[in-house]
């Protein structure tokens, strides 16, 4: 319990300070629910920590009623880094790094806190519960869907952010998914050998 906790505060720290140091002052775009909190902010000046909590009512709610391991594992995760988020806002004020920098090391940061959630069985919440419902229905890789959300999601907000940084959005969504997958390909199987 301990060790789920402490994933879940640490992976919402780096996802926390990614979005707010490295994203958001650069007006990045990240794909999944994530990306929909910052089309929210950029588009309306939504809180984003705020819109991804709102968009995953929804999301969640299905959960409840088709798998509530899912639902329970989520939602802590989904809570804690959407008030992180928001909470941590000020340093996105900061003199920000250029935009190729961050997005590297913001790719790095969110890949990093989403890995450390995902080895403790829980998540930011989101796309990934409609991914996994298609590949349940259609016998298709839920990575597949994940990829095609994602793209979906910038596309989307393509409008709402310089065209520049789009290109720099799609060079952050694969670090993100690089640093990722590596996290759980390397601390996953550690964790198997404990």
């Amino acid at each position: 319990m301990i060790k789920k906790i402490c994933s879940i505060l640490g992976g919402s720290v780096f996802i926390a300070i990614g979005i707010n140091y490295f994203v958001i002052p650069n007006h990045l775009l990240d794909g999944g629910i994530i990306g929909l909190g910052l089309i929210g902010k950029y588009a309306f000046g939504f809180k984003p920590g705020l819109t991804i909590i709102l968009l995953s009512i929804p999301l969640y709610m299905i959960a409840f009623y088709y798998n509530r391991t899912y639902f329970y594992n989520g939602i802590h995760g989904l809570l804690v880094s959407s008030f992180l988020i928001d909470l941590f806002q000020p340093i996105s004020y900061w003199y920000p790094a250029p935009i190729f920098v961050s997005s590297l090391i913001g790719g790095i940061f969110i890949g990093t806190g989403v890995g450390m959630m995902l080895l403790s069985e829980t998540s930011t919440g989101g796309t990934d519960l409609i991914a996994l419902l298609l590949s349940r229905l259609t016998a298709v890789n839920a990575g597949i869907y994940i990829f095609m959300i994602d793209c979906m999601i910038l596309l989307l907000g393509w409008s709402f952010i310089p065209e520049a940084t789009f290109i720099y959005s799609c060079i952050m969504v694969g670090i993100i998914g690089l640093t990722t997958s590596t996290i759980i390909k390397l601390y996953g199987k550690k964790q198997l050998k404990e």
